[in-house]
């Protein structure tokens, strides 16, 4: 394990994975998490500002959730953030489905181009003389 810092507020703590900061931190940035949750199912047609501003936290965090896919919008609502490809809106995520498919496709493409497994049969086959040996028992 890993000892470090917290980001938020700068307690020692071993770190595992995901973000750098503490549990006691981690379990304050859920329960925020909770009440913006309830925050947009109740008002779906606010804006990230003024969810930020309702729910005393930051727009980067807000936005963060949205690029986690623990945040999305009705398609109805005005909220968007851009796509990290061609930078169209999109409601959750990291890519709009434009990219999630060329993506897709692109891997298609580079897994039927990679070279086949050789096979472990035909090296056994490529062999002469296959057969069991045994030591004498007399040169023992």
């Amino acid at each position: 394990m890993e000892v470090r810092n917290c980001n938020k507020c700068g307690k020692i703590f071993n770190y595992v994975t995901g973000p750098s900061i503490c549990q006691g931190c981690r379990k304050n940035l859920e329960e925020v998490f909770t009440v913006v949750r309830k925050y947009v199912r109740r008002n779906p047609q606010s804006t990230i500002p003024e969810i930020a501003e309702e729910c005393d936290t930051d727009i980067k965090q807000i936005r963060q959730w949205i690029r986690e896919e623990r945040l999305s919008f009705t398609s109805d609502s005005d909220v968007g953030i851009e796509c990290e490809q061609c930078g169209v809106s999109i409601k959750t995520g990291r890519y709009c489905e434009a990219c999630k498919k060329a993506v897709t496709e692109n891997l298609d493409r580079a897994y039927e181009k990679a070279p086949p497994k050789p096979e472990m049969n035909k090296f056994r086959d490529q062999k002469k003389d296959t057969k069991m040996r045994f030591l004498n028992k007399n040169d023992v």
